[in-house]
């Protein structure tokens, strides 16, 4: 962190010394555990860089360009954007239900050419940027009235809906924690959490009659792998074979039985991170569990440094959502919860989604950037 005092930042940076302020501890970190998905994706593939390692590369490379550029654009651009960039993700929502396209079962991606759009994963900063913006005008009293709550909760529950007829669980869940957790962050009432927790398991009941058939049988695969192995229970008997025969250092580089023989499902997106536990054991897995707290560690110490709310507010949201990615994909994969189809960020193979992290920790770097940037309270809302 730059030592300069706040009377010489007040004036606006040049390029050269944005550049200069960029954490590249952070980008340095963010490149290793990239680095440790090619090189997984590099395994799965026999030794090959095709047809995923190299592809995913230069993604990387794309999504690096993409942080830099980012970074430098002030904070202030980005809050007077929250607002457009929500209405734009919103209504590619909508036309993944109009005139998406269908893989593994659902309706999730939108054709643009030769590219593939996961608006899903776009809606996940855009909703972190419009709460932090409606967010940063309200008061800790008036966070909690409850006129002014039900525009935040329309927010989240807007596209929660629209993912959840995709159907996509998995993103559904990650928007849904997203918002509750800024709410929390802003000062929500334990008046309106506690009832709205026993709400949610109130209606459990009722959720359950409206999921599909293959949710269901998740739910139950996960109560009860054993009960269907060679069918439903498969992806997570497979998964946990894997990661129990890594033991705890590993069978190797490139040695992996249950990814080589393609034994392991989805081996290059949803379980990469169970091809690292057979091929590295404990030693691995828990490394990169350690280097993701790093980066969790930088984000936390990037929102308490913003002298903004709307930086407070989108650095702590852009962190948990990224904490919620990796919590959900190793939970699912360690047979901890239901099969969701989460990816791990920066490892799993995946356009969308590695651009959309990268673009994430682009808005990260420069709330870090322009933390000593003052924003008004009374600049934010909805106008």
């Amino acid at each position: 962190m730059s030592s300069r005092p706040y009377a010489a930042q007040r004036r606006a940076l040049s390029i050269g010394e944005k550049l200069l302020e960029i954490n590249w501890g952070l980008v340095l970190l963010v490149g290793v555990v990239a680095s440790i998905g090619f090189a997984m994706l590099y395994s799965v593939a026999g030794g090959h860089f095709q047809p995923w390692a190299l592809p995913q590369m230069m993604r990387f490379v794309v999504g690096l360009l993409l942080l830099i550029a980012v970074a430098l654009v002030d904070i202030r651009v980005w809050m007077s954007l929250a607002y457009p960039a929500y209405g734009i993700s919103l209504l590619l929502l909508v036309g993944v239900e109009v005139a998406g396209h269908v893989g593994l079962g659902a309706q999730r991606w939108i054709e643009l050419g030769p590219l593939q759009l996961q608006p899903s994963e776009l809606m996940k900063i855009s909703l972190v940027l419009a709460l932090a913006r409606y967010l940063h005008g309200q008061s800790v009293e008036e966070v909690s009235w409850p006129l002014r709550l039900l525009i935040p909760l329309a927010m989240i529950g807007a596209p929660v809906v629209l993912v959840l007829l995709e159907p996509n669980l998995g993103t559904a869940t990650i928007l849904a924690l997203d918002g509750c957790s800024l709410l929390f962050l802003a000062g929500l009432s334990w008046w309106w959490i506690a009832p709205t927790v026993s709400a949610i398991v109130a209606a459990v009941p009722i959720v359950w009659r409206f999921m599909h058939d293959y949710q269901k049988q998740r739910v139950l695969t996960f109560l009860n792998p054993a009960s269907d192995a060679l069918g439903a229970g498969w992806n997570i008997s497979q998964a946990e074979i894997a990661i129990g025969s890594g033991g705890f250092a590993g069978k190797g580089f490139g040695q992996g039985t249950q990814s080589q023989l393609n034994f392991l499902p989805e081996k290059q997106t949803d379980f990469i991170y169970t091809t690292l536990g057979e091929e590295f054991g404990f030693v691995g897995s828990a490394g990169l569990l350690i280097l993701f707290a790093v980066v969790i560690g930088f984000g936390i110490r990037i929102a308490m440094a913003s002298r903004s709310q709307f930086g407070r507010l989108v650095a702590m949201g852009l962190t948990l959502n990224f904490f919620f990615y990796i919590m959900i994909n190793a939970a699912m994969v360690m047979g901890l919860m239901p099969v969701v189809g989460i990816p791990m960020p920066l490892v799993s193979y995946g356009g969308t989604a590695m651009l959309t992290v990268m673009f994430g920790f682009g808005l990260l770097m420069s709330v870090h950037v322009h933390r000593q940037v003052e924003i008004p309270r009374h600049s934010a809302g909805l106008i």
